[in-house]
């Protein structure tokens, strides 16, 4: 047997493998006092009208689930009024997103969002091969539309708008978007990811998929890991024109919606009632929480999604994680940027207020 100094190299990983950040997760609960506020998942447990059907697939999971998630592909599309044929589903909208990107973006190409925005963007692009290119965000948290439009250029495929945006919270603005969107030129993909859009009051929010039909490169990213309560299940997807939704079918990894995520997807489009009873709920504690927290003086943005978002340096930003982990909850700290914090029960948000309550004992903010 050769000796170590004398076996072959082993294969490496592609070098832009090697300089990828990891993608940080929120902290899960550890005991049953914690409140788990670092990831954006839901409260609440799934539909009540959902469970029942998710416990008869569980005799069924030794078998494959339909590939094509035919079933659930037209419960998405007569849920946002389009043809199947433009639907493509995935495990969840991050795998949505990985499709995408697979599917239009080559070596070298660009892929533009602002920033900061969901963490997997620029991990996801690098994956891809493609040039993650960054935008600053606004002062007010907006998106800088202006400079996303001068940023595209002939080698830019995709531009990611995050509305209402991770991790602060603000959606786009109507109608900067469509003056954004008439300057981009066709050869780039306007992606609206609206992973928090069922928490979003109506009144003059983007209307994105009224968009997505009077511009033909634009396409809607969703998922039900939010305010449906699936995450664990890992399913989300787009809405595009046909030829691009069957370049995604086919850039997706086979039987990767499983069939309980397929039947309580599904399932959970058709409960209109519980889900606007769950999603009320939040914005009305949300309106709470960012009243109390301005009242204390915390500098919070307008936030349409299910978390408040504090804008601050990185000593106040430790000082916060610290104070609330003293209390046994978790935020999510973004290094120089802030803390976002996932809503709860009205109990567990009085917690988050309490240790806040006091805004000069974290320093400058």
């Amino acid at each position: 047997m050769p000796s170590a100094s004398h076996l072959p190299s082993a294969p490496r990983v592609r070098s832009v493998v090697d300089g990828l950040p990891a993608y940080v997760a929120g902290r899960s609960a550890q005991t049953a006092l914690t409140a788990a506020l670092a990831s954006n998942e839901s409260h609440f447990p799934p539909l009540p009208s959902v469970t029942s059907l998710m416990e008869t697939e569980t005799s069924r999971i030794h078998r494959y689930p339909d590939m094509a998630s035919a079933d659930l592909r037209e419960a998405i599309a007569a849920h946002v009024g389009v043809s199947a044929d433009e639907v493509a589903v995935g495990p969840g909208s991050s795998g949505v997103l990985q499709q995408i990107l697979s599917a239009v973006c080559d070596p070298g190409h660009e892929v533009i969002f602002a920033w900061r925005s969901f963490e997997a963007y620029p991990i996801l692009a690098a994956v891809a091969g493609a040039e993650p290119v960054r935008v600053p965000l606004l002062p007010d948290e907006q998106h800088d539309l202006d400079a996303m439009a001068a940023a595209v250029t002939d080698e830019t495929r995709v531009v990611l708008l995050c509305s209402p945006n991770n991790p602060t919270g603000v959606p786009l603005d109507a109608e900067r978007t469509e003056d954004f969107l008439s300057r981009v030129p066709s050869h780039a993909l306007v992606v609206i990811d609206e992973a928090y859009v069922e928490f979003q009051d109506e009144a003059g929010a983007v209307d994105a998929l009224e968009l997505y039909r009077r511009y033909p490169n634009v396409c809607v990213l969703r998922t039900f890991s939010k305010a449906y309560g699936l995450a664990g299940l890992r399913v989300g997807y787009a809405i595009a024109r046909a030829p691009l939704a069957e370049g995604l079918r086919r850039t997706a990894i086979p039987f990767g919606v499983n069939r309980m995520a397929q039947t309580a997807a599904a399932a959970s489009l058709a409960a209109h009632d519980e889900m606007r009873a769950r999603t009320a709920e939040v914005r009305a504690e949300r309106t709470r929480m960012i009243a109390a927290l301005r009242g204390a003086g915390w500098t919070v943005p307008e936030s349409q999604a299910n978390f408040v978002w504090l804008r601050c340096g990185d000593e106040t930003r430790e000082a916060i994680l610290s104070a609330l982990a003293d209390a046994d909850i978790l935020a999510r700290g973004y290094r120089d940027d802030g803390v976002r914090i996932t809503l709860a029960d009205r109990g567990t948000n009085d917690r988050v207020l309490a240790v806040l309550a006091e805004r000069g004992r974290f320093g400058s903010q």
